[in-house]
């Protein structure tokens, strides 16, 4: 078979370009999701994949496959990727950020810093299908805007025509406020890129920076994230993973670019979008999202927030609970773990109790349930895996 021809690429991405360098920790040793998806990788079916796992201070690491099957490119842990909704976590740290140093309530008005937001309307469908505008009876509060239960679309029309980069978040709030709403704030649960946006240009009017500047100041550079970015250099864009369409027992197929991450990438016609829009790498991310598992320090022993802001803003839901869970732009579910997916794939949740972490990168379209379901069943194998940690001495601290 083709693929086994090219076994030594394999081994060169394990060794070389997995290597991960976040932090001091012991490597399992184990190859569990690699044993579960290589054979998916091998059929052609699917271009490439990383996955990361650690338990307490046990980490395994895996790269299968391909950032780039044409040129037979091994998938790397310092490939850049867009990895989409996994933004929405970056903004609910800057804005937690400021909750804690107190320039911002959760439950302040979002008119107090956006006075567009001031006289809000929303549309009323009637039993006949009728629809009317009527003034808006609640108060749209800095904590509807970043759980989803503010009442907006998913995006707004120039946006949804143009892609996420199209538009400033002040230009993306104005455009916003000018909108009927879909429910009355508060009342339901919609998931939207918009209320994101919306957040971040209420950290920009509060710092008097632009949001992506006070995002690298507080958060990336600290972290030593110096990778991540919403206007890759040329450069960089050389050393990307590339996204695959994936449909079922076909070979994966290039896509160029999607509608909602328009080419050319860089350049002054690039905006930040807290919704989605970000690029990263595995080994950036990973530091971000080690984090949140320390509850608000980084591997590099640089505090970002403190243990109780992660716990009871970010770790904790903000939502009715009849709405699920979500908190500041992270996900929140029954087993202790939150932080969220990308539209491509991408993945990456913590449990800071355990010293849990799972962090998976793909840059898909279409159908990628068989490498999902593979995926789960190598991190399932993991986690149950009885691994000696004795001489650990490691700082452990979506489209719509």
């Amino acid at each position: 078979m083709f693929f086994k021809s090219i076994f030594s690429l394999f081994l060169a991405a394990l060794f070389f370009g997995c290597a991960s360098s976040v932090s001091t920790v012991r490597d399992s040793r184990t190859t569990f999701v690699r044993d579960e998806i290589q054979p998916l990788i091998d059929s052609g079916e699917f271009p490439g994949a990383i996955s990361i796992l650690y338990n307490n201070g046990i980490q395994e690491t895996a790269c299968v496959g391909f950032a780039d099957v044409e040129n037979k490119i091994p998938i790397a842990t310092d490939q850049l990727f867009m990895q989409c909704s996994q933004t929405k976590g970056f903004c609910g740290v800057t804005i937690a950020i400021l909750v804690e140093e107190g320039k911002i309530s959760l439950d302040d008005p979002v008119h107090k810093y956006l006075p567009q937001f001031k006289n809000l309307t929303v549309a009323v469908k009637d039993k006949d299908g009728k629809v009317t505008i009527s003034p808006a009876k609640n108060t749209l509060t800095v904590r509807m805007v970043m759980n989803h239960t503010g009442g907006f679309s998913f995006e707004i029309p120039t946006k949804a025509k143009k892609g996420w980069p199209a538009l400033s978040l002040q230009d993306t709030a104005e455009e916003a406020a000018s909108i009927p709403l879909n429910f009355e704030p508060g009342t339901a649960s919609k998931y939207s890129n918009t209320g994101i946006d919306i957040g971040a240009a209420i950290v920009e009017v509060v710092t008097g920076k632009k949001w992506d500047v006070f995002l690298k100041e507080r958060v990336l550079d600290p972290l030593g994230m110096t990778q991540t970015t919403f206007n890759p250099s040329d450069e960089q864009l050389k050393n990307i993973i590339k996204m695959y369409n994936v449909s079922k027992g076909k070979p994966a197929q290039l896509r160029e670019f999607h509608p909602a991450m328009p080419l050319p990438h860089n350049g002054p016609d690039v905006h930040p979008s807290a919704g989605a829009g970000l690029w990263t790498t595995a080994n950036d991310q990973i530091k971000f999202y080690k984090m949140l598992m320390n509850l608000g320090i980084g591997d590099n022993g640089v505090r970002i927030l403190k243990e109780n802001t992660v716990r009871n803003l970010l770790a904790t839901s903000s939502r009715p609970s009849k709405f699920g869970g979500y908190s500041l732009g992270l996900t929140i579910n029954n087993n202790g773990y939150f932080g969220h997916g990308g539209a491509w794939g991408t993945l990456c949740i913590v449990d800071p109790d355990k010293k849990y972490l799972r962090l998976w990168v793909v840059q898909l379209t279409g159908n990628p349930a068989k490498l999902n379901a593979a995926r789960i069943r190598g991190t399932e194998k993991f986690f149950a895996a009885k691994i000696d940690n004795s001489s650990i001495d490691a700082y452990t601290g979506r489209m719509q």
